[in-house]
């Protein structure tokens, strides 16, 4: 036993024992699991081993991560709660006294945020996992082929749904609790642990219940084939919904009070009040507010109903999930004239070589071919659509009536927002290193790496499409934030530096998310490395903000002198010639990296396909041995190096 803490907290193999004292302990026993047992083990790792999860394939280092994420915010809110609830630094007051604990509402704002981070993380959890939950063609070639009773995979899966979700139920919800009991000192400590773990869990589980009954509807009721054509929408749409609760919590706590107090209707239609009511019902007893027992009521049957329509529709989902599979689905080829329009004119101008026009189409193909490149546009998508409308709506009380208004910072801050969002989701599906199965021909005929030019016709035909595609979605976002604009905003010197700060934000973002960008788009390679989860989240972090904070300041400053219009073009316009210099540099850099020992080099050179030899510097290099056999030798001549000289 104490070996085994010591391997926990020092994270560390143990010591390699001898061979004799290996041989002493006699043939290692691995522990005999039932047939059961081996499927709820293979589900339960896919949940966090799939492609879109976990590209790298390390599934119990991304089941950590997802477990300090989740896990983390609400244990850190909970130790900031101390000091709000045991105040330290004496009054100036006379009496020298000591404040007594916050006022009402301010506890049940803290009550509402554990509800709705409990609602927001569940939720999230399995809208993520959306397509886990039925089977799919890997279990249909797999495992059915082997001899495992149908229905001992049916109870294996459903067993794995369950604890996915009770686990991060618990995950999300019993650490911070543990914290908030000294830190909020409740009064009546079995009443605040039965109303805070019960309306945490039950806002949790009805979010994910939820999020299943609707799967189930759809697949048992719809079929396969408009449950694929609406997954990816309701996955989008439900992210950014989620989302959207948690990020106007500090906006919206303000109107809690006038809501609770009057019955506004809105709070019987929000979920996470209910589960508010659930939480001060139990805690305060009989003496709580009337509403907070209806709204108890509400949470019960709501819970009841999504968890009745999961029990009895998921067993119909699941076998139509499976005979459909099974069936296949009639592919219906059709082309939208819209769609042929518009490849016809970008084609005409904006790619016409047939380099940059191949890459081009190959991206736009890819995207509509691969479903998990769209997941992950629709993932970043909902985060910049959530972060949009938190930044634009803004919530007031005036004469005991809840209004809503629209912030002139978040309308000039949504096109940053926009960009930065659609640029970052683009460029990880782009980098994504998996679908490796068509690369080979990009480096059968053009090299790898390939000559500088065509690399650099490659590289550019992916920018290209990233352009129009941020430049689709920030225009879009543009006109909408015009629309619902105070006439302050729509005059025309404001309309022309808005479009100049679209503009900016398209252009420069994209240049420099693709800067260290050399490789075309789908075709990159696991580099061995796991990806750090945290530097990757603290630069989201770091330059979402700067953006955030240029596209706010940037419209007043341009509109406050004439010459301010050109001066910013010219800017940008040099920022893009600089950034495309370095960008040529770096590629040209990668482009002179020939390693002969490469499988896919090696055929080439073999066939007389491509040259390789001397480097810019004149340095000769050494003949080549294949396998120890010296007849397979090379004169090295290295082709891009003699073109850049």
């Amino acid at each position: 036993m104490r070996e085994y803490f010591e391997r926990i907290l020092l994270m560390s193999e143990p010591d390699i024992l001898p061979l004799r004292a290996q041989a002493a302990r006699g043939a290692v026993r691995e522990p005999e699991r039932s047939q059961f047992a081996h499927l709820l083990r293979h589900f339960l790792e896919r949940f966090f081993n799939h492609e879109t999860a976990s590209p790298d394939g390390d599934a119990k280092t991304r089941l950590v991560q997802v477990a300090f994420a989740a896990g983390l915010p609400p244990f850190v809110i909970a130790i900031y709660l101390w000091p709000v609830y045991h105040p330290f630094i004496e009054s100036t007051m006379r009496r020298r006294a000591l404040p007594g604990p916050p006022p009402y509402w301010l506890q049940v704002n803290h009550h509402f945020f554990f509800v709705i981070y409990s609602f927001v993380a569940v939720g999230i959890a399995t809208v993520f996992e959306w397509d886990l939950f039925f089977p799919d063609l890997l279990d249909l070639f797999v495992l059915k082929t082997l001899p495992v009773p149908g229905l001992r995979q049916f109870l294996a899966r459903v067993s794995a749904i369950a604890i996915f979700v009770a686990g991060f139920l618990f995950d999300v919800n019993v650490f911070a609790t543990i914290v908030l009991v000294p830190a909020t000192d409740p009064p009546n400590l079995p009443r605040f642990l039965a109303g805070h773990l019960l309306a945490a869990a039950g806002s949790g589980l009805f979010a994910a219940a939820s999020v299943l009954a609707f799967e189930c509807l759809v697949l048992s009721v719809l079929g396969e084939r408009w449950f694929r054509r609406v997954s990816l929408f309701m996955q989008g749409f439900l992210i950014s919904v989620l989302l959207m609760i948690l990020l106007l919590f500090p906006v919206f706590s303000g109107v809690v009070p006038n809501l609770l107090q009057s019955g506004h209707w809105s709070v019987r239609c929000i979920p996470p009040f209910w589960f508010l009511g659930v939480y001060q019902r139990l805690m305060e007893g009989p003496a709580a507010l009337p509403i907070y027992g209806q709204l108890a009521r509400t949470a019960f049957l709501a819970t009841l109903l999504v968890t009745s329509i999961v029990i009895f529709t998921y067993p119909l989902a699941y076998l139509r999930r499976t005979r459909q599979l099974v069936e296949g689905g009639a592919a219906r080829p059709h082309r939208n004239w819209l769609t042929a329009v518009i490849s016809g004119l970008i084609t005409a101008i904006l790619v016409r070589p047939p380099e940059r026009r191949a890459i081009f189409h190959y991206v736009t193909q890819t995207l509509l071919r691969v479903p998990r490149y769209r997941v992950y546009l629709v993932l970043y998508g909902g985060v910049g659509l959530s972060i949009v409308i938190a930044s634009v709506l803004r919530f007031s009380v005036t004469h005991n009536q809840v209004r809503m208004a629209v912030s002139v910072d978040g309308l000039r801050a949504s096109i940053g927002i926009a960009a930065f969002w659609a640029v970052a989701g683009l460029r990880i599906a782009f980098l994504s290193p998996g679908n490796q199965q068509g690369s080979w021909i990009f480096h059968f005929i053009h090299g790898r790496p390939p000559e500088l030019p065509m690399a650099l016709e490659q590289l550019r035909a992916v920018k290209t499409w990233a352009l129009l595609f941020v430049a689709a979605i920030t225009g879009t976002v543009a006109i909408l934030a015009f629309a619902i604009a105070p006439p302050e905003l729509r005059t025309s010197r404001n309309v022309v530096a808005e479009l100049l700060v679209a503009i900016g934000f398209c252009l420069i973002l994209t240049d420099l998310f693709f800067l260290h960008v050399t490789t075309v788009a789908f075709t990159g390679e696991q580099t061995g490395q796991s990806a750090n989860a945290a530097m990757s989240i603290a630069r989201y972090l770091t330059f979402s903000p700067i953006v955030i904070g240029v596209a706010v300041v940037s419209t007043p400053g341009i509109e406050a002198r004439d010459w301010r219009y050109l001066a910013i073009l010219a800017g940008l316009m040099a920022a893009h010639w600089l950034i495309e210099l370095r960008h040529r540099e770096l590629v040209r850099q990668h482009c002179l990296l020939f390693d002969p020992e490469d499988r896919d080099n090696l055929f080439l050179l073999r066939l007389d396909l491509r040259d390789y030899g001397t480097d810019e510097h004149g340095a000769e290099n050494q003949a080549i041995e294949d396998d120890g056999d010296p007849q397979y030798q090379y004169e090295p001549v290295c082709e891009n190096a003699h073109r850049n000289e």
